[in-house]
């Protein structure tokens, strides 16, 4: 993706653009699976942790990354859908994929998960669904 693009895609979300916004948007616009800090981290040469995980939890901060627990114990990061926006909550609705084989986590937005009906004063602030097994790239080899 050009850098104009990635600044026009951080202004979209109300993201100043600054030299390392830019470089994490980049590195995870390239990437088809989730990523945790370590890989941002080692992805990026000149980098340290925290510039990095300040990077990340702005960008969860104004939905355009999400975070995933998949049971690695390493949280990760994947872009959010496009219709994700800062003025409605932010609601992860589909599927994360845990590939038991390769380690990848992926997104499986096309798997939406039905609608919760919650029992009446419960309010949910956040809900993630991981499916562990094996890819599809795994399984083809």
């Amino acid at each position: 993706m050009q850098t104009h693009n990635l600044e026009r895609t951080l202004a979209a979300k109300r993201i100043s653009p600054t030299a390392m916004r830019l470089r994490v948007l980049e590195y995870l616009v390239a990437r088809e699976a989730a990523v945790s800090l370590a890989d941002v981290e080692k992805g990026l040469s000149h980098t340290d942790r925290i510039t990095v995980y300040r990077t990340l939890k702005t960008f969860e901060e104004h939905h355009l990354v999400h975070s995933i627990e998949d049971g690695t114990g390493a949280t990760k990061y994947a872009l959010c859908a496009e219709e994700c926006r800062p003025d409605t909550p932010h609601h992860d609705l589909h599927i994360h994929f845990h590939c038991r084989q390769c380690d990848e986590t992926t997104c499986l937005p096309s798997t939406v998960l039905p609608a919760l009906q919650l029992p009446e004063a419960y309010t949910a602030e956040e809900m993630s669904l991981t499916v562990q097994g094996i890819c599809n790239k795994c399984n083809h080899h």
